[in-house]
């Protein structure tokens, strides 16, 4: 039982193959919109590549565009433009022409306010003459635009118009009931005059209207049908589908586009099949238009902006243009002008004209021009997932890793040129980025478990030494195995070493888990400054950190790399200091030693157990240099030697000459105090400094406290100044015995 339990979880490239296709699978059946997403711009890109189909030629698109507006001057135009426009339209053989615009307010014009004040202004005076009211009608006749609009629609019959519906209750909370159902009686031309369905219908995935922006009642009686012009995009904001149908109220609703090619197919029956899982298609006669579930068709674009013609307002209205180019036509008007441009994003642009994907949707129905994306394509879908995955899979399991890679590419761009050849050929909508992530997934997990499989060796060895040595370490270990023994070399190397002030302290106000977070938090953050400049971290020592620059690899500015990360430490202390007290936690502060100088580097220990370390006592005047910052209230204590190495570009002040315990000679320290090009502001008060520790090595106590106490002036509570005032007090009551050389005795560590 157990050998067959350890062969079932042995991996192996074909279990990794069919573990990467049903993962596949359940995301493809899942629809993860960013994968979808992905796909959308695929198939974008596919319909870009194969480059602009021509039209049929049935259907053209007049322009409320610049030159218009130029010639006509601003939109909106009278509607006596319009009516000369359709009545242009009717003499060239226009057979269907639909509007882009919707007429939804009445057309206010100066002449009728001129006759509504007359009208007015006889009645205030009591003039009651029949034939001055009688003018007066006739002239307000004239006058009206939008009678006169509703007259050429009504002369034309062949005018569908325009309007949109509200799909948002939040659109629609200053209407009144009465006031929707007018509007639905207005639009009742745009009905679907039949509804098909084999199976109780579901229509709670179409989509939902609450309202209606209609035309004035006038023109809608006159016209011979209408339309919506909705559009809604996908996520990404372009437009894909065009929705054939809208529910309102209890009734089904036609597109403009649908609606115009009633009129231009001389009326066949209208009617949408339903289905249990919603839309079906939709069916003009014979003629059966697929959608999805949502009664949406998917919008084969033929190209970019003016696949199909354009003409101006203004080239019809003033003759310049052949009859000939209308006749029998679907004539489209809408706006493509700046400012009143009705703009989309397709997959060709992002500035396409509305108008436009009217005319396109026409033409796919017309020519039956669909893209094909049905129950069909998405088995097909799932066999490519699975075929071109084991194809995968097999063959890259049998050869070696190039071969493997070379295979890999073949397949990508070879399944591409297929996917993109079925959709320029039968325009068919296979799915592209299934089939390929699952290739590149069952590539990329046999070649990680192959790399496993044959680096097991190393990581035996890598995973044997990682609790005791640092990665540089183990890394050196793997590239010669011959320095895993015994023994050290000297080397010129810089030590850093950091303790925590008062940490027993602050542990005794802290339960131990908060103690046990509040040290790992600090020492997370300061290891990883410690790697930022590939230093080695030697040890933890409790609350102290060791850290070597230097080794095991070759650092000329090891002492550079030093300065830096303390640096980068206190600067980092300081952010989690203030987090710290926002958290209501004590706040830490730290002593930082360096020192630069020969070590004995190298693997310490027993033949059973050793470990990468330093020694020396460069390594113990560091440890020192670390506790010297709780005399002088300093953070950062370098040695003269390191001084002498940064002092061209870090910026220090002498603090004294001390002589640390078990040495007989004195050693120079400094405090690091930043850059040298961003401590300008320091030097004025470490010249006063510096000068008042001249004068105190001189045994000049006046004179030193004098210097001291400017420094206290420039830098407030500065804690150096004050000890050395401190002790120049003490020293003029207590006078050194014998010569005075101005030297420290620490008699700590």
């Amino acid at each position: 039982m157990n050998e067959r339990l350890k062969r079932l979880l042995t991996i192996t490239p074909l279990k990794i193959t069919v573990f990467v296709i049903l993962i596949a699978l359940i995301l493809f059946f899942m629809d993860i919109p960013f994968i979808r997403f992905m796909e959308l711009r695929a198939l974008d890109l596919r319909m870009v590549s194969r480059g602009k189909v021509a039209p049929g030629g049935e259907t053209v698109i007049v322009t409320i565009d610049e030159k218009s507006l130029k010639e006509l001057g601003r939109w909106p135009w009278p509607r006596t433009t319009m009516a000369r426009l359709l009545d242009k339209l009717k003499a060239y053989g226009a057979k269907a022409v639909g509007f882009d615009v919707v007429f939804a307010e009445p057309d206010e014009n100066a002449s009728l306010k001129t006759i509504a004040e007359i009208t007015r202004e006889a009645r205030q005076m009591g003039i009651q003459d029949r034939r001055l009211s009688a003018l007066i009608e006739r002239k307000r006749a004239l006058a009206d635009t939008d009678a006169a609009l509703a007259r050429s629609i009504r002369n034309a019959q062949n005018v569908t118009l325009g309007y949109f519906f509200h799909t948002s209750q939040r659109d629609i909370t200053h209407l009144s009931q009465e006031d929707i159902e007018l509007q639905a009686e207005s639009i009742a031309n745009s009905r679907y005059q039949f509804v098909q369905s084999k199976t109780t219908p579901d229509d709670s995935l179409l989509i939902h209207a609450y309202a209606a922006v209609t035309n004035l009642l006038p023109l809608t009686d006159a016209a011979e049908n209408s339309g919506y012009f909705n559009a809604f995009p996908d996520s990404d904001g372009s437009i894909r589908w065009s929705p054939l149908v809208i529910k309102f109220g209890e009734n089904y609703y036609s597109s403009l586009s649908l609606s115009l090619l009633l009129q231009y197919l001389n009326w066949p029956a209208l009617s949408l099949r339903l289905a249990d899982f919603g839309a079906e298609g939709v069916n003009l006669d014979r003629l059966f238009i697929p959608t999805d579930e949502y009664g949406r068709m998917l919008v084969n674009y033929l190209g970019p902006a003016e696949t199909f013609p354009h003409y101006s307002v203004c080239d019809v209205l003033n003759d310049r243009l052949a009859p000939e180019k209308f006749r029998d036509k679907i004539v489209i008007v809408g706006a493509t002008a700046t400012g009143i441009y009705d703009l989309r994003v397709t997959p060709f642009s992002a500035v396409f004209p509305g108008v436009e994907i009217h005319a396109t949707v026409i033409d796919n129905i017309l020519h039956k021009n669909f893209l094909k994306h049905s129950a069909w394509t998405t088995f097909l879908d799932v066999c490519s997932i699975i075929l071109f995955g084991l194809i995968m899979g097999i063959a890259v399991s049998r050869i070696r890793a190039v071969q493997g890679m070379l295979l890999a590419l073949a397949l990508l761009v070879a399944f591409g040129i297929v996917n993109a050849a079925v959709f320029s050929r039968f325009n068919t909508w296979l799915n592209m980025v299934f089939p390929v992530l699952t290739m590149v997934a069952v590539y990329l997990g046999i070649t990680i478990y192959r790399y496993v499989t044959e680096e097991r060796e190393k990581k035996k060895i890598r995973g044997a030494f990682q609790y005791y040595l640092t990665a540089s370490v183990i890394n050196e270990m793997l590239k010669d195995p011959s320095k895993l023994k015994l023994g050290g070399d000297k080397k010129d190397l810089s030590v850093l070493f950091s303790d925590i002030r008062g940490f027993t302290t602050v542990s005794e106000r802290l339960t131990p888990e908060e103690l046990v977070h509040l040290l790992n938090e600090y020492l997370t953050a300061m290891t990883d400054l410690v790697f930022k400049y590939d230093g080695l971290l030697d040890k933890y020592m409790g609350d102290a950190i060791m850290a070597v620059f230097g080794a095991p690899l070759d650092q000329p500015d090891h002492a550079m790399r030093a300065c830096r990360t303390a640096l980068d430490m206190m600067e980092e202390l300081h952010v989690l200091q203030k987090k710290w007290s926002a958290e209501g936690k004590p706040p830490l502060d730290i002593g930082i030693g360096i020192n630069t100088g020969e070590m004995v580097v190298g693997n310490m220990g027993s033949l059973m157990r050793f470990d990468y370390t330093v020694m020396g006592d460069s390594v113990n005047l560091g440890s020192r240099l670390e506790g010297i910052n709780k005399e002088y209230g300093t953070n950062i204590v370098i040695s003269e030697f390191t001084q002498a190495v940064v002092k061209d570009s870090l910026f220090c002040r002498e603090l004294d000459s001390v002589r640390v315990k078990g040495k007989k000679l004195p050693v120079r320290i400094y405090e690091l105090l930043g850059d040298r090009a961003m401590s300008q502001d320091k030097v004025e008060f470490v010249s006063y400094f510096e000068e008042g520790l001249s004068m105190y090595k001189r045994g000049l106590w006046d004179e030193a406290i004098i210097l001291f106490r400017k420094v206290l002036e420039l830098k407030p509570g500065d804690p150096p100044s004050a000890l050395y005032i401190k002790r120049c007090e003490m020293l003029k009551e207590n006078p050194p015995e014998g010569e005075w050389d101005g030297v420290f005795t620490m008699t700590t560590k």
